[in-house]
């Protein structure tokens, strides 16, 4: 059947029928004061999102693009840094900090397991002369299921001063993030996220310090020169020509989430997290991130008997319902199931049921029919 595909993929997500009509207008002057007007909106509906009175700012680009932008405002080539790697974004920030000239030191963990904030202690403790100027982490781990512990890990990097960049691509809108409090200084987000809207718009929350370090620090900038932004932002304006579509799809978004109010909107990815870990379990597959480090976002799952790819295969050709693969050394060994930003408790029950039928059409072993299904509902139904 046309135009049936659900997207239970980490993104991009399904968006709301009011973000598509507000997507569908036409298209106004990025000079203009009525655009101005919706940018203070969307501005102040963003700093409400991050739990900051900071800058949050719009740029036209990729969740890359703002992390990238994070890293190039406020350092120099040769600085040292720390990258937290267990994943195939960990890995990115590592190789974008690389591609600048940075001095990189990784942080490992398996993928599938979670970053020890005692190795990050030992590091920068061990570092009395302080030449380490940032530490560079993913919070939560799209391609594995991992959700790091951000809190614990920048308390060490707070005792010992380093800036701290946080990708939080599908953490930010999934589960509390709380900015000003915790102090954090660089946070890069997308918008095919938890946002709710399509792919091409990506936010930059820059701390006061991290401000401090912008001055200084100099590696090559210009389009993502948060600086521009910065200055721009005062006025409610742009540098450049941004996204106009997607900053008003954005207002109607945003509008959604604080009628939903934060802590419910977090309190329904915790609990569909839990409803999908229930039924995977129920079906005897094996979850690939442990219970107590589980993204809200992606639960990632590797099935034994049956081929990853193949199960895939089905529940989008039988049921048009879209699940992600593994990545890297991953791929065919792992399916990944999406839960974040317009997804209902409905959604997830879909899912399930599609992912059971698959394990039947594959003569898959050591499960029942129907008991994922009922474990996500009694998850569900509290």
């Amino acid at each position: 059947m046309d135009d049936k595909l659900m997207l239970m993929i980490p993104g991009p997500t399904p968006v709301p029928e009011q973000v598509l009509q507000a997507l569908g207008k036409h298209p106004i002057g990025h000079r203009s004061g009525d655009f101005s007007a919706i940018m203070a909106e969307v501005t102040e509906g963003l700093k409400w999102l991050h739990q900051t009175q900071n800058d949050v700012l719009v740029l036209t680009a990729s969740g890359t693009g703002a992390m990238e932008a994070g890293i190039i405002n406020v350092l120099s080539p040769g600085d040292r840094v720390l990258a937290g790697c267990n994943g195939k974004f960990g890995d990115r920030w590592a190789e974008v900090c690389e591609a600048y000239g940075l001095n990189v030191e990784r942080v490992s963990a398996e993928w599938g397991k979670p970053l020890d904030p005692e190795q990050f202690r030992t590091l920068l403790e061990a570092d009395t002369e302080k030449t380490i100027k940032a530490v560079i982490l993913t919070h939560s781990e799209t391609s594995t299921g991992v959700l790091n512990d951000l809190e614990a890990i920048n308390q060490v990097v707070k005792a010992h001063g380093a800036l701290i960049i946080v990708d939080a691509v599908t953490s930010l809108g999934a589960c509390s993030l709380p900015i000003d409090e915790w102090g954090l200084d660089i946070v890069g987000s997308g918008s095919q996220k938890g946002y709710m809207i399509p792919p091409g718009l990506s936010f930059v929350a820059v701390s006061p310090k991290a401000w401090t370090a912008y001055e200084t620090a100099k590696l090559p900038r210009y389009y993502l020169d948060l600086g521009k932004y910065r200055k721009s932002a005062v006025k409610n304006t742009n540098p450049f020509t941004p996204a106009i579509n997607l900053i008003v799809a954005l207002q109607a978004a945003l509008r959604m989430m604080k009628a939903e109010g934060l802590e419910t909107i977090f309190a329904r990815h915790a609990r569909q997290r839990a409803a999908t870990r229930a039924a995977i379990a129920a079906l005897n597959l094996p979850l690939f991130a442990p219970d107590s480090h589980a993204s809200p976002a992606v639960t990632a799952v590797m099935p034994s008997g049956v081929d990853a790819e193949q199960l895939r295969s089905i529940v989008r050709k039988q049921f048009d319902i879209a699940l992600a693969g593994g990545q890297d050394h991953l791929k065919g060994k792992i399916f990944r199931i999406g839960h974040l930003g317009f997804v209902s408790d409905r959604d997830i029950l879909t899912a399930i049921a599609a992912i059971e039928a698959a394990l039947q059409a594959l003569h898959a072993e050591g499960f029942t029919p129907g008991a994922g299904v009922s474990a996500a509902a009694k998850v569900l139904n509290g």
